[in-house]
C-alpha cells in the first residue's frame, strides 16, 4: 500500500531544525545590523567635525560657528543617532551621537559617540571605544 504525505514525526523533526536554525541566525543577523549601523554615528559625527573644522579655518574660532549646528539636522543620515554640538570655548568643541530609535537604542556595547576638536573619539562605555568606532 503506497502512502502519499509526510509523517508527524517527519515533520516535528523538520520544525525542530528550523527552530534551532533560526535561535542561531536571529541573533547573529540583529548583532550584524547594531555593528552596521554604528557607521552612521561615526560618519555623521566625522561630517560634522569637518564642517567645524571649514569655519574654524575661516574665522579662527569655533564660536563664530554657530550658524553651522543650525543647518545641520539633528539627527544623523540614516536617523539611528541624535547629533549634539557642544562648544564650550573658542578653540574646542565636541560632538555627542546617541542611539535615537531600535536597533541602536538596545545596542548595550556602544550607547553614545564622542568626537572633539582634537580628534579624539570616544565611546561610552570606554571600554569599548575600539569596537565602537570600528578600530578592530
Amino acid at each position: 500500500m503506497k502512502r502519499n504525505g509526510f509523517t508527524l514525526i517527519e515533520l516535528v523533526v523538520t520544525m525542530a531544525i528550523v527552530a534551532i536554525l533560526t535561535a542561531i541566525a536571529v541573533p547573529a543577523y540583529t548583532a550584524y545590523t547594531k555593528t552596521a549601523n554604528r557607521t552612521d554615528a561615526t560618519r555623521t559625527l566625522t561630517f560634522y567635525a569637518q564642517a567645524l573644522e571649514r569655519c574654524y579655518s575661516q574665522a579662527f574660532t569655533y564660536v563664530g560657528c554657530s550658524s553651522i549646528p543650525a543647518t545641520l539636522p539633528t539627527t544623523s543620515a540614516q536617523g539611528y543617532y541624535s547629533v549634539a554640538i557642544s562648544v564650550p570655548t573658542a578653540s574646542t568643541f565636541s560632538i555627542t551621537a546617541t542611539p535615537l530609535k531600535a536597533p541602536q537604542t538596545n545596542d548595550s556595547l556602544c550607547t553614545s559617540f564622542t568626537l572633539t576638536n582634537a580628534g579624539t573619539q570616544s565611546a561610552t562605555p570606554a571600554a569599548n571605544t575600539q569596537t565602537c568606532w570600528g578600530s578592530t
